[in-house]
C-alpha cells in the first residue's frame, strides 16, 4: 500500500505573485506527489503550500524548493501580519494513509538534516518531532521572529536541533515538525477595530482562558478592509469548528458586530467538516447524511459555516 503524507510548507512571500510562481514551479508536475494548492496572501505576506503523496518524493522536492526560496527571499526586507522566523517558516508532515506519526517524525528529521547540510540553514524541530518539551509549541520557538532570532539562537536553550547556533543572515531559520492535521481557520468580522477583535479572540484562545487546542489573535486585513480572528485549531476532534464559530458570533454581538464570512487556509480532513455539518444540519432541521458527497459537503459548508473561496478540493480526501 502506498504511503501518503500531507506536507504544508509556508514561505514568507504573498505579495509578489511573480516571485511566488517562480518558487512553486519546482513543485509542479512531479512524480509521486500532487501540488494540491498554493495560497498567497498579501496582508499576511505569506504563501501556504499543500502537497499530498509519497513522503520521500516530497522530501526531495521540498529540499529543492527551499533552495529556490533562499535564492529569492531576503528576510531583512520582508514584513507582514503573520509571525515568521524564516523565508520558509515551517515544514510540517502529517500522516494521511498507511503512515504513522513516528514515520512522520523520521521524515521531519531526514529533511531537516538534508536542508541544513545543503544550505546551512538552522532547523528547529517542533510538535511531535520536538526533542525538547519547550519546543513542542511552534509559537514558543517563533517568539521574537526573524528580527529576534539573531540573538535568541545564541542562547544555549535555543540552540537549533540541526546546524550551528547562528541564524542564516538572509533566510533565518525553519521550524520542521510532525503533527496531526490542524485547521488554519479565520473568521471575518465586520469591523476595523483590532482591539475589539482581540477581545473576541481572547474568548476562544486557550492561553487567555478560552478553548484548549486553540491559538487565536486579531489581524487587520488592509486588502479587504476589515479584521479577522485568525487561529489554528490544533485538535479539531476536541474543539470543532462549529463550537468556535458560534462562540465568536455570540461574543461579536456584544459589540454589535457581524461575522461576515470565514476562511480556511490550506486543507481540512473530511471528518473535521462532517463534525460541524452534523451540528448545523440538526439545529436547522435538515437530515444529516454522513455519506454525503464532497460537493454536498461543500454546499452546506458555504451555507452554514460561511466559508468564502471554498470548494471540494479544500477537503483532503477529495484529493486522494
Amino acid at each position: 500500500m502506498n504511503k501518503i503524507v500531507q506536507c504544508v510548507p509556508n514561505f514568507s512571500e504573498g505579495r509578489d505573485l511573480e516571485k511566488v510562481e517562480q518558487i512553486v514551479e519546482c513543485l509542479k508536475s512531479k512524480d509521486g506527489f500532487k501540488l494540491v494548492s498554493y495560497e498567497p496572501d498579501a496582508d499576511y505576506n505569506r504563501t501556504v503550500v499543500t502537497l499530498l503523496g509519497d513522503p520521500i518524493k516530497i522530501i526531495d522536492a521540498v529540499t529543492e524548493f527551499t533552495g529556490k526560496v533562499l535564492e529569492l527571499i531576503d528576510m531583512n526586507f520582508q514584513s507582514g501580519e503573520h509571525p515568521r522566523m524564516g523565508a520558509v517558516d515551517v515544514i510540517p508532515f502529517i500522516p494521511i494513509e498507511n503512515v504513522s506519526m513516528e514515520e512522520c517524525v523520521e521524515y521531519a528529521n531526514t529533511i531537516a538534516q538534508k536542508i541544513n547540510e545543503q544550505y546551512h540553514i538552522p532547523i528547529f524541530l517542533y510538535a511531535e518531532a520536538a526533542k525538547q518539551k519547550s519546543r513542542v509549541k511552534l509559537p514558543a520557538i517563533r517568539k521574537g521572529e526573524f528580527e529576534g532570532m539573531k540573538d535568541k539562537i545564541k542562547e544555549e536553550k535555543w540552540y537549533p536541533d540541526y546546524g550551528v547556533n547562528e541564524m542564516h543572515p538572509t533566510f533565518g531559520v525553519i521550524g520542521i515538525g510532525a503533527r496531526i492535521p490542524l485547521i488554519a481557520y479565520n473568521i471575518d468580522l465586520g469591523t476595523t477595530d483590532t482591539k475589539i477583535t482581540n477581545n473576541i479572540a481572547k474568548a476562544i484562545r486557550f492561553s487567555s482562558g478560552g478553548f484548549r487546542h486553540v491559538q487565536a489573535g486579531p489581524v487587520y486585513l488592509d486588502g479587504r478592509g476589515h479584521t479577522q480572528v485568525t487561529m489554528n485549531i490544533l485538535d479539531y476532534k476536541k474543539n470543532p469548528i462549529y463550537r468556535i464559530l458560534e462562540t465568536v458570533k455570540m461574543e461579536a454581538k456584544r459589540y454589535d458586530i457581524n461575522v461576515t464570512s470565514c476562511e480556511l487556509v490550506g486543507l481540512m480532513p473530511k471528518g473535521a467538516l462532517l463534525n460541524s455539518l452534523s451540528y448545523y444540519c440538526r439545529v436547522n432541521g435538515i437530515e444529516y447524511n454522513k455519506e454525503m458527497s464532497f460537493d454536498e459537503m461543500t454546499k452546506l459548508a458555504i451555507k452554514y459555516i460561511g466559508f468564502r473561496d471554498f470548494d471540494s478540493l479544500k477537503i483532503i480526501e477529495a484529493n486522494i
